[in-house]
């Protein structure tokens, strides 16, 4: 199945706040996402001219990390009952941030009690979960709920820049498009267990974490979804040291994958959490019949260009450094020349969300947007069981 990525919303403008009751927020998880997400909620309003918020209730198991996060990260109150949360007029957006195996229980029930909902990627664990998600959004949409995927590279200006290029036709044909994410954290084979290395919790490995981004952002940028997948996977070590002894990991460590797409582009991904040395390094190369763009997440404020239209005495790659105020999201930051950092994204995907209830604006990513990265994720999986076999979406 293809289909045409909808094109993102336009990025809210900055400037005081139009007064209006507060939105609560509630947001489902503590650690690592839950203090991003977190702070974005802390600023959004400082930046955007968004509905207001109040951060009302963080959500988690273990009451006293629960507690100290909470107090750390500025929030009014704690609940250790994510379906109590739920049934509370004072919360009208639930933000989940916790691991995958839980997205769509709590995700469908927020959205059954009238609750706006941000949901961190990958969407979903399986194609089933995922599907489930989007038939609950698009019922909400019908009541004027709206639900959206966090895929909160969209909100990196030179990427949003990119697809502008290319939807510009600066670019020419895209003929090839490679994207790698590395990371190393799992590097030692020591790393103790976490519930991320288990495929109940986390659904996969390095593909949900890691080629969700990857993969959506090809899906992103070419304005279209990839039809066609061949994948390999790789467990580099099948076992770690868990609360009890040894436990097994069942998810892959690193992936590698080819996407064909309906306009004849292919894509190539690779995804890694051995990669040794690199500690978040997304790079990205679009290259058309007309020039190619560069992207690298470790300086994730400038954009290379190449214009094969150049003349040939004056070719070469000019670098953008994308901070001046009438680059994407930029009006609501900094003069032009003080760059952003890999957190402000997380404040304008919140600034996307709130804009999206407030105008009724279809958000992107939507929950059709996080199935389609899933049915990718699932046919990867599938191809690799299948010794590389190609799988049509």
């Amino acid at each position: 199945m293809t289909a045409t990525v909808p094109d993102p919303a336009p990025a809210p403008s900055p400037a005081p706040a139009t007064p209006a009751a507060p939105l609560g927020v509630a947001v489902l998880g503590y650690s690592f996402m839950g203090k991003a997400h977190s702070n974005a909620w802390r600023n959004v309003g400082a930046f955007y001219d968004t509905p207001p918020v109040t951060r009302q209730v963080l959500v988690g198991r273990d009451q006293d990390q629960l507690s100290a996060a909470a107090q750390r990260y500025g929030w009014a109150e704690t609940s250790t009952d994510w379906r109590a949360v739920l049934a509370r007029d004072d919360v009208q957006i639930v933000d989940i941030c916790t691991p995958g195996h839980l997205h769509a229980e709590q995700a469908i029930a927020a959205l059954e009690a009238g609750k706006h909902v941000l949901v961190e990627k990958p969407l979903a664990n399986s194609v089933a979960e995922a599907e489930k998600m989007a038939a609950a959004a698009r019922e909400a949409a019908t009541r004027g709920v709206i639900a959206m995927t966090g895929f909160t590279y969209r909100r990196i200006p030179a990427l949003v820049l990119a697809r502008q290029l290319i939807s510009d036709g600066k670019l020419g044909k895209i003929r090839q498009v490679r994207i790698a994410y590395l990371q190393d954290w799992l590097a030692d084979e020591a790393a103790p267990m976490t519930w991320r290395l288990r495929k109940e919790t986390a659904g996969s490995g390095a593909m949900g974490d890691l080629a969700s981004h990857a993969v959506d952002q090809v899906q992103f940028l070419l304005g279209e979804r990839a039809n066609s997948v061949s994948a390999t996977i790789n467990t580099f070590v099948p076992q770690r040291p868990g609360p009890d002894g040894p436990e097994p990991v069942t998810v892959d460590d690193a992936a590698w994958a080819t996407l064909r797409m309906p306009s004849g582009a292919v894509a190539s991904v690779e995804v890694s959490r051995f990669a040794t040395g690199r500690r978040n390094a997304l790079e990205i190369e679009v290259y058309g019949s007309g020039g190619h763009l560069r992207f690298d997440l470790e300086n994730l404020n400038e954009l290379h260009y190449y214009d094969a239209g150049a003349p040939a005495t004056l070719q070469g790659s000019a670098r953008i450094l994308v901070t001046d105020a009438d680059h994407p999201y930029l009006n609501a930051w900094w003069p032009p020349g003080h760059i952003l950092g890999w957190d402000h994204a997380f404040t304008s995907q919140a600034a996307d969300f709130l804009t999206a209830i407030r105008t009724g604006t279809p958000p992107a990513a939507s929950f059709e947007d996080g199935l389609a990265v899933q049915r990718v994720l699932d046919a990867m999986e599938r191809s690799a069981a299948q010794a590389s076999t190609a799988v049509v979406i």
